[in-house]
């Protein structure tokens, strides 16, 4: 049997057809990195045409779960006659993979702010668009990232398939039929410890063939808290309460519990972002949306979609890592981003520190041993100077720092030597124009 093909599918198909496939170049070859090359495979009208990763046995394990043939390339030169030749090129640096002719999108699945920086910057000096699946990075530079895009003519946008762009789906759905938006947010994934080690989680780690480390990004709600604030950085909801409600609501009372306690809830206001640890919504991401006319109310209601005034639309999925290159074609065919932050600061992911912190340590990774995110909304990160959990690894602690204490400016010192340190200080120094009291 035969079906046409339609949407999007036959949009790229008319693309590839005329100027042949969107040719993506992907740095990072771990879980999501393989996960991407993977997908790229099986995608018609898309090529991975280069990956770079700090080691070539990740790419070659990578290549063959793939079942592409690649060959290496030391420059950007090599990295375009490999590609001309069918084969996907593995480049360890990622300048020489921005600078390649033939790749028209770069993706970052590193995970890291500060390389996530760096490899934004080196795609748009080399004209490239950027999908950034870091949204470590996002949250810690990200409006700077897109006006850098935006001078080079080219677009910066978070990844289609992660929670956050996942949301703003729902949450422009809404906007786009008159539907006032309450909440937006997701149901956790995993069991919420937020004092969780990577020791602890080996065994599971690798059965799931991942990193522990990366694990407990996600167990310890660093991970939530990193998407939350996305979410409100790109559209202006907010956290209602430092590090958010997180209520055990379901997908039954969702709308009932995560809106304003006027209508029954325990939001101080509409318009926040939030998550939730109880069944039935998980993996999926939510928008709780009120209608305002009655003859609305009245349908909404009788399509059961539960019984008001607010009401939970809901995607019961998302496909992570999978659905990225979607970004990266939509990026190339229509010059449009999936999600970008706003043009003025909203919330902030802050770190905690997961154990005691005591002067002269060296802080680690998200993940490990020493801290975990807390979001935030910017006003009350900026009162308590606040230490970005995008600026946290290899931070230097100056004084005492309890478990369950923020980190702050005033007790750790960032990494001077990295280059988002540099940059989230003059975006900073910026912001100081939206406190309160500032000169318009």
């Amino acid at each position: 049997m035969t079906i046409a093909t339609v949407g999007l599918a036959a949009e790229l198909a008319a693309y590839a057809e005329t100027h042949g496939p969107v040719t993506l170049g992907l740095v990072g070859a771990g879980q999501m990195g393989t996960d991407l090359a993977v997908q790229c495979a099986l995608m018609p009208g898309v090529r991975l045409g280069a990956i770079c990763a700090g080691t070539s046995a990740r790419v070659e394990a990578a290549m063959a779960m793939a079942g592409l043939a690649w060959s290496g390339a030391a420059t950007a030169r090599d990295i375009d006659r490999v590609i001309e030749a069918g084969r996907t090129a593995y480049c360890p640096d990622f300048r020489e993979l921005a600078a390649s002719g033939r790749v028209q999108v770069v993706i970052d699945a590193t995970g890291n702010p500060n390389t996530g920086t760096e490899i934004a910057l080196e795609a748009f000096r080399n004209g490239k668009h950027l999908v950034m699946l870091n949204v470590e990075a996002d949250i810690t530079i990200g409006r700077y990232l897109k006006r850098e895009a935006a001078r080079a003519g080219v677009v910066y946008t978070g990844a289609a398939g992660d929670e956050p762009a996942a949301t703003l789906e729902l949450i422009g759905l809404a906007q786009a039929l008159g539907f006032d938006v309450v909440a937006a947010g997701k149901g956790k994934n995993n069991a919420l410890k937020f004092d969780a080690m990577p020791a602890e989680f080996e065994e599971e780690a690798a059965r799931r063939n991942m990193n522990a480390r990366v694990l407990v990004e996600f167990v310890d709600g660093s991970k939530t808290m990193v998407e939350m604030t996305a979410i409100a950085n790109a559209t202006g909801l907010k956290p209602d309460v430092p590090g958010m409600h997180g209520p055990a609501a379901t997908l039954d009372n969702l709308a009932q519990v995560l809106c304003a306690k006027e209508d029954g809830g325990i939001l101080s206001k509409p318009g926040c972002v939030d998550y939730t640890i109880g069944k039935g919504v998980a993996p999926g991401v939510f928008a709780i949306v009120r209608p305002r006319h009655p003859r609305v109310l009245e349908r909404v209601t009788d399509l059961k979609v539960g019984p008001g005034p607010c009401y939970t639309l809901c995607r019961p999925f998302h496909l992570t890592s999978l659905e990225v290159p979607l970004s990266a074609i939509k990026a190339v065919m229509r010059g449009m981003p999936d999600m970008q932050p706003v043009d003025y600061p909203v919330a902030e992911c802050a770190a905690v520190a997961k154990r005691d912190l005591i002067p002269g340590d060296t802080l680690g990774k998200i993940g490990e041993t020493d801290y975990r995110g807390f979001a935030m909304t910017w006003e009350d990160g900026r009162a308590a100077q606040a230490l970005p959990l995008g600026l946290a690894e290899k931070a230097k602690v100056t004084r005492p720092i309890a478990k369950g204490e923020k980190l702050t400016y005033a007790n750790c010192v960032p990494e001077e030597s990295f280059l988002v340190t540099r940059l989230r200080r003059e975006l900073d120094a910026a912001d100081a124009r939206f406190l309160p009291g500032a000169a318009a």
